[in-house]
């Protein structure tokens, strides 16, 4: 196995297996939140095992510019917060980068501020559209306008006179923008009510709750009151599901394959994957589970794969994972049908047509449909010439895919995995098996 790195192009020649034990990134999603419940809470929050990578970063510099004293020593924070009133205005616009979490969730957090703030990010960011986080703060009586009818960035948030309660039906399954709702209405005046189209990841109701806030969920449908004032907490970070599916994926598919993943994040609306994989028939083992911080660490071995059908209410708690979920199912026998899967368009990319586009240039069997994927298998892939379209999951995907091949893979714009896991291609090439 070698690496040749030049510009903005990755050069492989692929291994055969992987094998040992892995300690997968934090959790992208908490160590957002981390930042953001330790700036609204009043006194200090301490977090360990947060994530450094560029999307987390970018929220970490956004709360400084408003204000917030944060101390950071390599994975651990020190967070001295003022509650929703402590924020000052920032002497520029808040730079998002490239995280539309950072830029979704902060829009409800700064939606009852006294001053200005304008959110601007890179140019994939600028593509993507908001209007689905603003038009239901602006029901609130939020004062948000974004680039054309689509809400592009740059966002102006202006000063609102106080922000009403919501009843809200959730026209998509979406965390974030649910979470921007959530923060809004933890400042507004009475009760608001927001239904699920489908549960979706729930770290921000969890951690309302270990933050001394309440709220109440009962299936899909989640009432909260406010004004509320929340307390700082320690938080540990567990590492990251969506880091750990890629390695999931590649012990599934690599032959002679055994991995270890430690410490791997197991909140029931994140493993998604997990129920895919032991539906496929994947060698997968559940071992030292800790229910208190839902968390575990997971066993996977080569395995013989079988076709399924994913859609409906699991779409949420696997959206982040499907381009690597096709690259899985293009060795299962049989035909995997994925569908409900329209959020996949708005993400950094569109992961539908970017999926089927690159794994194609491999040889994959694949389809696009109006909301998900086709996949026939299985499949022999190729090398070839692909490109992540500067998007982390698809450049992580195509590495996992190079398991897959002889031949040289080249891969574009490799650079953007370290959005959420800047030492992916240094742990898979420590996993590696040498041959004999």
């Amino acid at each position: 196995m070698s690496y040749e790195i030049g510009g903005v192009l990755l050069k492989l020649h692929q291994a055969k297996s992987l094998n040992g034990t892995l300690a997968v990134p934090a959790d992208k999603s908490i160590s957002h939140r981390s930042i953001m419940f330790g700036a609204i809470a009043k006194g200090e929050t301490v977090v360990t095992n947060f994530l450094e990578a560029e999307d987390c970063l970018s929220t970490l510099k956004a709360f400084q510019d408003l204000g917030v004293s944060i101390e950071r020593k390599g994975s651990s924070l020190k967070i001295q917060g003022a509650g929703f009133k402590g924020f000052s205005p920032a002497k520029e616009p808040l730079d998002m980068g490239n995280s539309g979490t950072t830029t979704r969730l902060i829009m409800g957090i700064l939606a009852n501020q006294p001053f200005q703030s304008i959110l601007v990010g890179d140019d994939s960011l600028s593509k993507r559209p908001m209007n689905r986080v603003i038009d239901p703060l602006k029901q609130m009586n939020a004062k948000l306008t974004g680039k054309n009818e689509s809400g592009y960035a740059p966002i102006t948030i202006s000063p609102s006179e106080s922000l009403q309660p919501i009843h809200y039906t959730m026209p998509v399954a979406s965390a974030q923008v649910k979470s921007a709702i959530l923060f809004a209405a933890l400042q507004a005046d009475g009760e608001s009510t927001i239904i699920e189209k489908e549960p979706s990841r729930n770290h921000t109701e969890e951690m309302i709750k270990q933050f001394g806030g309440t709220i109440e969920v009962e299936g899909k449908t989640i009432k909260i009151s406010g004004p509320q004032e929340l307390t700082g907490q320690t938080v540990t970070v567990p590492g990251d599901i969506s880091s750990a599916a890629f390695f999931l994926v590649a012990g599934a598919i690599g032959k002679d394959s055994r991995l270890v993943l430690k410490n791997v994040g197991v909140n029931p609306t994140r493993t998604g994957i997990l129920d895919v994989l032991n539906k496929m028939g994947a060698r997968l083992t559940i071992l030292n589970e800790d229910t208190h911080n839902q968390a575990a660490d997971i066993e996977i071995r080569s395995s013989e794969l079988v076709a399924t059908e994913i859609g409906g209410e699991i779409i949420p708690r696997l959206i982040d994972e499907i381009p690597v979920i096709a690259l899985l199912a293009t060795q299962a026998k049989g035909t995997t049908i994925i569908k409900n899967a329209e959020e996949l368009k708005v993400k950094e990319t569109n992961r539908i047509d970017a999926t089927v586009n690159e794994l194609r240039k491999l040889g994959a069997n694949i389809e696009p449909t109006a909301d998900g994927l086709i996949i026939y298998g299985p499949t022999k892939l190729h090398g070839g010439h692909v490109s992540s379209h500067g998007d982390h999951r698809i450049g992580m995907m195509l590495q996992i895919a190079a398991l897959l091949t002889d031949e040289t893979i080249e891969l574009e714009h490799p650079e953007a995995v370290s959005i959420s896991y800047p030492q992916f291609f240094t742990d898979f090439e420590r996993l590696i098996t040498e041959e004999d």
